[in-house]
């Protein structure tokens, strides 16, 4: 990627206004955050903290497949019954850790020649940046709908967490044509191992645009504690039972 070549160690934005209050930080307002976080340093994360996180994102990992063993394949079987020529599971290409791309793994919610689709659709993307968002996208399924809407689509996910190519909490994975466009100040998302949830998805989801989200992550990456990590995971789940802004 030329002179966008993201750092190769695992890195956190520094030298911002500590926010040690997860409320605080998720209900601030997103123009504040752009004010306040301007790089002046980068530096490696804490030994300490990273075996803590790690920790967490396996044993998170192993009892949520367990628990949620029973709703995988009670899933499973919905969207196959839906479409049986098409897969289950989906799997695509992203972006992780200091650039590195691994196979990410979704309950397939969108029909089969999505991909293909896509090119049509770029004229009505409903977000800005590098990100493609679209409320009533007419590649998702009628069950794939309902498993967005809720991020049940995202459970397979913990598969990735449990290998070590994402964390419960982090940036979200992006496309690698989503990183062809990012300036080398976005290209510090890629700095962290990428996660399932994180202050994006807890502050507004598909309602906050890519600039605004890049914020949001380099505001976690600076500001983040293990405390924190388990109150975004805890947050999430009291933001899900209600959303309305996942699509």
């Amino acid at each position: 990627m030329n002179d966008k070549t993201p750092m190769q160690k695992e890195t956190a934005v520094a030298m911002l206004p500590p926010a040690t209050e997860l409320e605080e930080i998720s209900s601030r307002n997103v123009n504040d955050s752009i004010r306040i976080a301007t790089v002046v340093q980068v530096k490696q994360a804490p030994s300490s903290y990273l075996i803590q996180k790690r920790l967490l994102d396996m044993v998170g990992a192993i009892i949520g497949l367990l628990m949620l063993s029973p709703l995988l394949l009670l899933l499973a079987i919905i969207i196959k019954i839906e479409d049986k020529e098409s897969s289950i599971f989906f799997s695509q290409e992203r972006i992780g850790l200091n650039g590195q791309p691994f196979r990410m793994y979704k309950f397939r919610s969108m029909v089969s020649d999505a991909e293909k689709q896509l090119e049509t659709l770029l004229s009505q993307n409903e977000t800005t940046g590098a990100m493609f968002k679209m409320a009533n996208d007419p590649r998702v399924t009628k069950v794939g709908k309902f498993i967005r809407k809720t991020s049940l689509d995202e459970l397979p996910q913990l598969w990735n967490v449990l290998k070590g190519e994402m964390s419960l909490v982090g940036p979200r994975p992006p496309l690698s044509r989503e990183v062809a466009e990012y300036t080398s100040y976005d290209l510090q998302r890629l700095s962290v191992v990428p996660g399932c949830t994180g202050l994006w998805q807890i502050s507004g989801r598909s309602n906050i645009g890519f600039i605004e989200m890049v914020e949001l992550d380099l505001l976690y990456i600076n500001s983040r504690t293990i405390w924190m990590d388990l109150m975004i995971i805890i947050k999430t789940f009291t933001v899900l039972l209600g959303s309305k802004d996942a699509y």
